[in-house]
């Protein structure tokens, strides 16, 4: 049957009627394609306007040492918390919001790297898990590691330092935490105790890496212990101070993988690159920001330059303005007992060359000290050195019997001694008075039987 004209074109309306709403649907999503577009594009606009807010608002905080009297000014800096210390004497030389809690992102692979050469070998084998790569997510730093794929710790540890790989400071924890008698967990524990151990008092860690958890966190100060202490280890200064490395072919990897040097501070030739800079680590999230450590020596103090929260490369330039701060404003005492009679009173010696780190200007006579007993028995004690309520330095020294006697610890020695003959001396009382008694009674009986004797002679006469 051969329709109409008129009824085809009936169907054409029809057909449009019915069509009508898609069309509108599609027009509206591509509208709304647009808005979501320029909304995001808005946000983002604002989200560089309220960090660049943030980061004026940063830099124009007072740096906490800036606030002591007679104190050397320090500079402002934009990251949010920021330290500067003598890592031999643990002088604080410059500090701004140092104990306020910050999340480290990957400057936690120093503390990761102490752990590990305290309790592992550099021939140590580490054997790359599942769980040690399964983690990753698109962007995480790391160097291809495979599951069953093995480096020795010495390996490792250029791969955790110079390229910051997140594989591989998980494998290290894995393994050296095994060699402990754990695992994983066992190693993250000891992280954990061994802060404590270095004096960290608002540090928490849940990973080897320092990507992102809520329950993952440092303070500045805290960060500056922990990069004293790891400074300390010889291998750790070969590592960083290299360039470059190149990790030979593995059991299931033919090619050389070539790991380069990330802290800017240490390259030639860079324009953020500073001559006394002796080693670091860098770090970044979203939610720490940029994140760095620095180490330096001038020949005459070695500091570590801590700053949390910073915003991209002005993390070097708050870090060079800390560093030349700090070597230009700043001098070594040594201690010394013959320089100060007083002393002399209380401290027998000072150990491993002690000294504290002072403003310009500044003498011994200027600070004030406490002194912490460490071990009655062997006399020896801490002494920690303030200027103007700020640590200037710390030291380990041998006490005085004088002063021993003078806290009390020699009387207390004393009492102690007296009690236990006051708890023999009962004994002895117990003897004197049963010597008495006999003495008593003999008395007694003699003059008893002299009474009777004279009693009878009278009876005779």
């Amino acid at each position: 049957m051969r329709k109409s004209g008129k009824q085809i074109l009936l169907m054409i309306l029809a057909a449009v009627l019915i069509l009508q709403p898609s069309w509108k649907v599609l027009a509206e999503e591509v509208q709304t394609d647009q808005n979501v577009s320029e909304e995001a594009e808005m946000t983002e606009e604002e989200k560089q306007a309220a960090e660049e807010k943030e980061k004026q608002e940063s830099y124009e905080t007072v740096p906490d040492t800036n606030v002591i009297k007679d104190w050397p000014q320090g500079p402002n800096i934009y990251g949010a918390s920021a330290i500067v210390i003598d890592m031999d004497s643990g002088a604080v030389l410059y500090e701004k919001r140092a104990d306020e809690k910050q999340y480290p992102a990957s400057i936690t692979k120093l503390l990761t790297t102490l752990v590990a050469l305290e309790n592992g070998e550099l021939a140590d084998e580490i054997i790359f898990s599942e769980d040690s790569i399964s983690f990753l997510e698109y962007g995480d730093a790391s160097i291809g590691m495979t599951p069953g794929e093995i480096l020795t710790l010495e390996e490792a540890l250029y791969g955790v330092l110079l390229a910051s790989a997140n594989e591989v400071s998980y494998a290290v924890a894995e393994n050296i935490g095994q060699k402990m008698g754990g695992g994983y967990a066992a190693f993250i524990q000891k992280m954990n105790d061994r802060s404590i151990e270095l004096g960290c008092t608002r540090s928490h860690w849940v990973n080897a890496n320092g990507l992102h958890d809520e329950e993952h966190y440092t303070t500045a100060h805290d960060m500056a212990l922990i990069a004293s202490a790891v400074y300390k280890k010889e291998v750790f200064q070969t590592i960083m101070q290299s360039l470059s490395y190149t990790i030979p072919p593995t059991n299931l990897m033919e090619e050389e993988r070539v790991l380069w040097q990330n802290h800017k501070m240490l390259w030639p030739e860079n324009y953020y690159y500073y001559a006394y800079c002796t080693g670091g680590k860098t770090g970044y999230t979203d939610q720490a920001k940029t994140t760095l450590v620095t180490m330096a020596d001038n020949g005459s103090m070695r500091l570590a330059a801590v700053v949390l929260h910073d915003y991209g490369v002005s993390v070097y330039d708050d870090t060079r303005a800390m560093l030349d701060y700090a070597f230009e404003n700043f001098t070594r005492l040594p201690l010394t007992v013959e320089e100060n009679t007083e002393l002399k009173k209380n401290i027998g010696s000072f150990k491993d060359n002690a000294y504290v780190t002072v403003p310009l200007g500044v003498t011994l006579s200027d600070l004030e000290s406490e002194i912490t007993i460490m071990d009655e028995k062997d006399r020896t004690g801490f002494v920690t050195y303030t200027y103007k309520g700020e640590n200037v330095g710390n030291a380990h020294v041998q006490l005085t019997k004088e002063y021993m006697t003078s806290q009390g610890s020699e009387q207390d020695i004393k009492i102690e001694q007296k009690e236990s003959e006051e708890k023999k001396s009962p004994e002895a009382g117990d003897s004197d008075r049963n010597i008495k008694a006999i003495v008593s009674i003999g008395i007694a009986s003699i003059l008893l039987a002299l009474i009777l004797m004279i009693g009878m002679k009278y009876r005779k006469i």
